[in-house]
């Protein structure tokens, strides 16, 4: 009885045929033109933006915390957001991070954020 041998050259040319076939043809979603962005709009008219009066400041540096350019603890830093936020949840939070400070200060500050309901927060890096 004869062996049936199959030759595999022929289908593997087919293979790569078939996909560079698929390869040429795809069209590639544009991700940049699904994305929906709105920008303030070019009035020369407008006003310069004030800083909000009850603006906090959170300052994390390489030893620790500050809240308004005073040094407080973690502890400390979470009963002052605390008592802040029960006076006014939608108030500005601005955290200055140090480039110098470990990652892990700016995660507990977010956390503390979250964990009192103070969601009008901004990030901002400082030298």
């Amino acid at each position: 009885m004869p062996s049936a041998d199959l030759p595999m050259t022929p289908m593997i040319d087919v293979v790569f045929q078939l996909l560079i076939f698929f390869i040429v043809t795809i069209k590639p979603i544009d991700v940049m033109a699904h994305l929906d962005v709105t920008r303030p709009s070019p009035d020369e008219k407008r006003e310069r933006l004030e800083v909000p009066k009850n603006l906090i400041r959170i300052g994390i540096h390489f030893d620790g915390f500050s809240i308004n350019d005073r040094a407080v603890s973690e502890s400390g830093l979470s009963d002052l957001m605390g008592k802040l936020a029960d006076l006014d949840p939608n108030q500005t939070i601005l955290i200055m991070a140090s480039a110098a400070s470990p990652h892990e200060f700016l995660i507990k500050a977010l956390n503390l954020c979250a964990r009192h309901g103070l969601s009008n927060l901004s990030v901002i890096s400082t030298n």
